[in-house]
């Protein structure tokens, strides 16, 4: 055999290898490209219309009175009685606790004894007075200056003994009104939010009013914005509220405040994603007058968006451009096949709406599809998921989405279909081949398997 048909079936044989080693990565990587650890997110096409996902930051509100009242309790005095508990209705007047007041009666009773020994103790001054006065008129010139002393220094004692008395009389009012306000009633018609005895946050540390009670009337809207997006949402912004059980229910209204500086605490339970991300920045609060309260409870929680028009109910059909994938020959999405795998599915477009960054989809989607956000690194037939736990964001995927390589243990490194025992530099031989220029075109030069290993170099 000739070197150049030895060269040719080494070729043939590598290729083989090379096309087998190809084929089983491929088949690996599930059809031509992917991974089976590859999951993409797919939800849909009514939830990302109604929600105005991807197109806007969402914050977290719950819905609040417009007024509430601290109820404080006076440190100095005991509560007897509390007439409430948390989640009673009341009324303006309704009594909320009593202090114990038998202590003050005994007080009053004692301050009133003390008054009247003052009264007596003037009385007894002024006689001593009336004594000396008697008894200087009686003593020569000489012995009458002794006696003014004596006068004078008592009728210094009467007037603080009268200023003890004012005092005395105004501590008796006090305790008086004390008594009279012994039983604390509400001030406004609302809910009993909380009651705390101790005064303390078991928390925080912090101090706590004894009740709170929440009006009721009005509501309004309190929501947390991080320090990122603060400066997003300016007051006087029309804003569109929609309810965490069914997002179809909507109110509209208006941020009357942002509250720089005061500062949100606590854990981070119920966080929402804002512009892409979970966040854990400092969060401030902002406030929001509606526009009606119809159907919102006192303590719901909603999600807030800025209304960019989205609220406004619009005939057929409309998708958010970033959803869609424009190319020469039409526009397509990535939709679920019905199968748990992805498909390219061409749609046809109509009318463009610059606020909203949407267009009207005339034929080729429906609210019953499900649809994943573009990334180039996207392929047909990879799986689909509707709970984005399930996606395994160090896949294949989306390392390539990132622009990492991915290169699986089957596919040689470098491009090179080649394994341990191909040659290097090209050389389309293996050790039992004589090397190049050794031998001819005669057939008869082949060494078979019965030539001796020390045959030598054929001639």
């Amino acid at each position: 055999m000739s070197k150049k048909k030895i060269g040719i079936i080494a070729a043939v044989v590598v290729l083989t290898a090379a096309v087998s080693v190809t084929g089983l990565w491929l088949l690996q990587r599930g059809g031509g490209k992917g991974s089976g650890k590859d999951k993409v997110y797919v939800e849909s096409v009514a939830s990302i219309t109604n929600t105005g996902a991807g197109v806007q930051n969402r914050y977290s509100g719950v819905v609040e009175p417009q007024q509430s009242w601290d109820v404080k309790k006076n440190t100095e005095k005991t509560v007897k009685e509390i007439f409430v508990k948390e989640g009673d209705q009341v009324e303006a007047g309704t009594p909320l606790f009593e202090y114990d007041t038998e202590s003050v009666k005994d007080e009053i009773a004692q301050a009133q004894l003390e008054l009247e020994g003052l009264g007596n103790q003037i009385s007894d001054y002024y006689n001593q007075i009336e004594t000396l006065k008697e008894e200087r008129a009686a003593v020569s010139e000489d012995e009458k200056f002794q006696y003014t002393t004596q006068i004078q220094s008592i009728q210094t004692s009467i007037k603080q003994a009268e200023y003890n008395k004012e005092s005395k009389k105004a501590e008796i009012a006090k305790k008086e009104e004390a008594l009279k306000n012994a039983v604390v009633s509400s001030e406004i018609a609302g809910t009993v939010k909380s009651i705390s005895e101790n005064g303390i946050d078991p928390n925080t540390g912090q101090e706590l009013p004894f009740m709170t009670v929440l009006a009721v009337g009005d509501y309004r809207v309190k929501g947390t914005v991080n320090e990122q997006n603060v400066w997003s949402i300016p007051v006087g912004s029309p804003v569109l509220l929609r309810s965490r059980v069914d997002e179809t229910m909507t109110w509209t209204g208006t941020i009357t405040e942002v509250d720089t500086n005061t500062t949100e605490s606590g854990n981070n339970n119920g966080m929402v994603y804002e512009g892409g991300g979970m966040e854990t920045a400092t969060k401030y609060p902002f406030y929001i007058d509606l526009d009606s309260a119809e159907g919102l409870i006192l303590g719901q929680h909603v999600y807030i968006e800025l209304d960019v028009g989205q609220s406004q109910p619009r005939e057929g059909l409309w998708l958010y451009e970033s959803y869609l994938v424009m190319e020469e020959d039409g526009s397509f999405v990535w939709a679920d096949d019905g199968k748990h795998r992805l498909k390219r599915q061409k749609v046809e477009l109509g009318e463009y709406d610059e606020e909203l960054a949407a267009y009207e989809i005339l034929s080729g989607l429906s609210k019953e599809d499900y649809i994943a956000f573009p990334m180039n690194a996207l392929y047909e037939g990879v799986a689909t998921v509707t709970d984005m736990a399930e996606v395994d964001y160090t896949a294949p995927l989306y390392q390539e989405e990132n622009g990492d390589i991915p290169v699986d243990e089957g596919m040689p490194e470098d491009d090179m279909l080649m394994d341990e025992s191909m040659p290097e530099d090209d050389m389309l031989m293996d050790e039992g081949m004589p090397e190049d220029g050794v031998i001819d075109d005669g057939a008869s030069n082949v060494p078979t398997t019965d030539t001796p290993a020390d045959a030598g170099v054929l001639e």
